[in-house]
């Protein structure tokens, strides 16, 4: 029902902005700043993507929770959508999303309202109980391969009765 109520009410909001501001300052005027804040918030979606991108990067690389850059990542990406599509409140929530302030403020109101069940970092084994051909906790790992014995190579200067060749010793 909300998402119903946002697909109306952003276009009659829109529609209803232009007509003001169009009234005000005329169409040419009004035209220009539609375009001239799409070029510049291409230019500050930008910057801002980079800084979340080596936000993210950094808490991945320190194994620290990456909810936090992941979902400024995801209100960079919706702002830069939202600057794109021509208009004034659409331009307004965009430039919004892209002061880092505001993205924190919007992530601490999602946070308190989301609740998260599971989360992992690195490779997840999904153990199958009877199949004999996957890892087992209760057994440790299998690892499947092939091999061929070799037998050791007779060498002039090595007895194997004698021990280990010197190449071991510390």
């Amino acid at each position: 029902m909300w998402l119903f109520l946002a697909f109306v009410a952003v276009p009659v909001i829109e529609i209803a902005l232009f007509v003001q501001v169009g009234g005000l300052i005329g169409l040419g005027p009004t035209l220009a700043i539609v375009i001239l804040t799409a070029i510049l918030g291409t230019y500050m979606v930008r910057q801002q993507g980079a800084l979340a991108l080596a936000q993210l990067r950094g808490s991945l690389n320190t194994l620290q929770d990456p909810t936090e850059p992941l979902a400024h990542g995801a209100m960079v990406l919706v702002s830069g959508v939202l600057l794109l599509t021509p208009g004034f409140f659409t331009d307004a929530v965009g430039f919004a999303l892209l002061i880092p302030p505001v993205r924190s403020a919007v992530f601490q109101f999602l946070r308190k309202r989301v609740k998260v069940q599971s989360f992992a970092m690195g490779q997840q084994t999904t153990y199958h109980t009877g199949d004999p051909f996957r890892e087992n906790p209760a057994q440790g790992t299998v690892i499947d391969g092939e091999f061929e014995e070799i037998e050791p190579a007779k060498s002039p200067t090595h007895d194997p009765k004698s021990g280990p060749s010197g190449w071991t010793r510390h």
